[in-house]
């Protein structure tokens, strides 16, 4: 299955919240320049800790105040979400090629969503230095992903490199 050839539907940021949360994440994209974004995003987020806009909104804010940890958790999360639309195992390691390549077509949105997510998580691992971590994760999205629709390869190859520098760097 070609993870490009697919008609997008039911994308995350269509879906309707509680009430109230998509002015909190407004509201936070507002007030970001002032200081005073992360209030409204943890109270959408306790409004609705299952939403992928939250969830998305605070990977944003945390990633871009370089507070990696939290960005991880909050996209760690989004796997957690996400998982359940698309019978995937609950350990990504667990993941063949023949959970996308089976899949029916119309959760190939949700399966993208989830590999972007995946990489993401990968991304942030190898931000913070869990390159072991990191390289199993982008072999992972490799091995599910032969055509690089997802772009793991390339982070691949930096993490593997990094690897190398940093033992060497070492010695």
């Amino acid at each position: 299955m070609d993870l490009l050839d697919f008609e997008a539907q039911g994308l995350y940021f269509e879906q309707a919240d509680v009430a109230g949360v998509k002015e909190m994440i407004a509201s936070a994209a507002e007030n970001y320049a002032d200081g005073d974004a992360e209030l409204p995003l943890l109270k959408a987020y306790f409004l609705a800790p299952e939403s992928l806009n939250v969830l998305v909104a605070l990977n944003r804010f945390y990633y871009y105040q370089h507070r990696l940890e939290e960005a991880l958790t909050a996209t760690t999360k989004a796997l957690v979400v996400i998982r359940p639309t698309i019978a995937f195992p609950e350990d990504w390691r667990e993941l063949q090629p023949t959970h996308v390549s089976n899949a029916p077509a119309d959760l190939l949105t949700n399966i993208r969503l989830y590999l972007f997510t995946l990489k993401a998580v990968g991304f942030l691992n190898m931000r913070l230095e869990n390159l072991d971590l990191s390289q199993s994760i982008f072999e992972k999205l490799v091995e599910l992903d032969s055509r690089d629709r997802i772009g793991a390869q390339g982070l691949l190859e930096l993490v593997i490199k990094r690897k190398v520098t940093t033992q060497q760097l070492e010695k």
